[in-house]
This record gives structure tokens, C-alpha cells and sequence, in this order.
């Protein structure tokens, strides 16, 4: 089982401290935040960890299904640009947000929003392709705006365009899947994290209601090869979630 940390968990210190807390911890993969305050990222650096590495391109300031298309166009160079990072680093997997319909494009223009969004899902997969990295799109919780919260219409989608999906165990609990309805054949990445379904809080695993051991067991079960990322809010969240992780699996 591969098992790796998200660096959002030490978002208010340096990327070098937060790399360091998770190799001490013996965990073999970190998934790399590739956004404000660690936009810019030293490849030569991260090889002085003993670490693999995902990474999660930006969703801070970011929107692929953006309808202006000079916020579009700069969102998807800056995802490209980690594509290009993964190139670089021989990252397993980039995670992707499919995008956002703001208030007046949620209320006239959702079809076009949508539209929009695919044909950047299409252009960014087909550009990791090209590179030899898994481009993922990663499914939403439940909040205003937010694309691609039905798993269904996007494991369809990725069907479609023979690509990925990042399975976020969280967002989907709080989209009110339950864990057997959260199982697609399209996941090869995983988030890993807890909460209680009222909200998308992020918590160590075992500290909310979801039935984590069911849905790691029935990925197992299907074969899963890919990383579980534990993508939570803090240090000691990181550190209670892998003790989690060994004892139970």
C-alpha cells in the first residue's frame, strides 16, 4: 500500500519543514501543494528528500472553466506548469480541480461553464499524455459553484476521454456517497481524510463518521495500485492519520 502526506498540512510554515516532518514519519510519498506560498518549487531540492511525490496543481486563484479567456487560458498554463513539474520530478500522479461557476455563470451561462471545463479536462489530459503523467480530476463537495460534485457525470467523462480520477473520499462523503456508490473503475489517486458530512473538514481519519476501512478495503479488494494522499489540516492530523493507516490495513 502506498501511502503518502499532502504538504496543505503545513501550509503556514516552509515547504522544506513540511518535507521534512512527513520523511521522519516514514511515509514514502508527499503530494506537493504546487500553489501560493510554494509556487515556485526547486526540483534539485525535493531530491534531498527520501521521498516520491504527487502533486496537486493550483486551485487558489484558478479556473479552467472559467468563460473570460484570458483567466481560462492563465489557469491552464499554470496547471500545465505542474504537469511540466512532474515531468521534471517523475511525479506518479497530478490532481486537478475541474473548475468553478461563479454566480452569474452558475445562474445563466452552467451549460457553457461546463462546456468549457471539458474541453480543459480534455486539453490538460491529453498534454500530460504527451509527457507521460497522469493528469486526475479530482470530484468537488457539495458547495455553490463547484463542478463535478456528481461522480458519476465526471467518471463518465473521464471514460470518455480515457483518463482519471482523484477519488476525494472527504468531498464525496460530504456529496452524500455512500462508500459503496464512491468506487469507480476511472480512480487511480486517492484523498484520504474524515469528517461528519455537514462539512468538508479535513480531519485526521478516524476522527469523523465515514467508513474508512470498508471503502480502503473495497479499493484493495478492486486492486487499487495507486497512492493514498492523507490530505488533512495540520501536522499532528497527519502524523494520528498514518497510525491509522498502519494499524488498520
Amino acid at each position: 500500500m502506498k501511502i503518502g502526506a499532502s504538504t496543505l498540512a503545513g501550509i503556514e510554515t516552509t515547504l522544506e519543514e513540511t518535507l521534512e516532518f512527513i520523511e521522519n514519519l516514514g511515509i514514502d510519498y508527499a503530494e506537493l501543494v504546487h500553489q501560493f506560498p510554494s509556487e515556485n518549487i526547486d526540483a534539485d531540492i525535493l531530491e534531498s528528500y527520501n521521498l516520491k511525490y504527487s502533486i496537486h496543481s493550483p486551485f487558489m486563484d484558478v479556473n479552467i472553466a472559467a468563460l473570460q479567456d484570458k483567466s481560462r487560458l492563465s489557469s491552464i498554463k499554470q496547471i500545465k506548469d505542474s504537469i511540466d513539474l512532474a515531468n521534471k520530478i517523475n511525479a506518479e500522479a497530478v490532481v486537478i480541480h475541474p473548475g468553478l461557476a461563479p454566480f452569474l455563470a452558475n445562474k445563466y451561462f452552467l451549460d457553457k461553464v461546463y462546456e468549457t471545463a471539458n474541453n480543459s479536462i480534455k486539453e490538460l489530459g491529453e498534454y500530460g499524455r504527451d509527457l507521460g503523467v497522469l493528469a486526475t480530476i479530482e470530484n468537488m463537495p457539495t458547495f455553490d459553484g463547484m463542478l463535478y460534485n456528481n461522480m458519476e457525470d465526471l467518471h463518465n467523462l473521464l471514460t470518455s476521454l480515457d483518463m482519471s480520477m482523484t477519488l476525494d473520499i472527504g468531498h464525496a462523503n460530504h456529496s452524500g456517497y455512500s462508500p459503496d456508490q464512491m468506487i469507480f473503475d476511472s480512480i487511480k489517486h486517492i484523498h484520504i481524510h474524515d469528517n461528519f458530512g455537514d462539512e468538508d473538514a479535513h480531519l485526521a481519519l478516524g476522527e469523523g463518521s465515514i467508513e474508512l476501512k470498508y471503502i480502503v478495503n473495497s479499493l484493495e479488494e478492486k486492486n487499487y495500485d495507486g497512492i493514498y494522499i492523507i490530505e488533512v489540516n495540520d501536522y499532528d492530523s497527519i502524523k494520528k492519520s498514518y497510525e491509522y493507516m498502519k494499524k488498520n490495513f
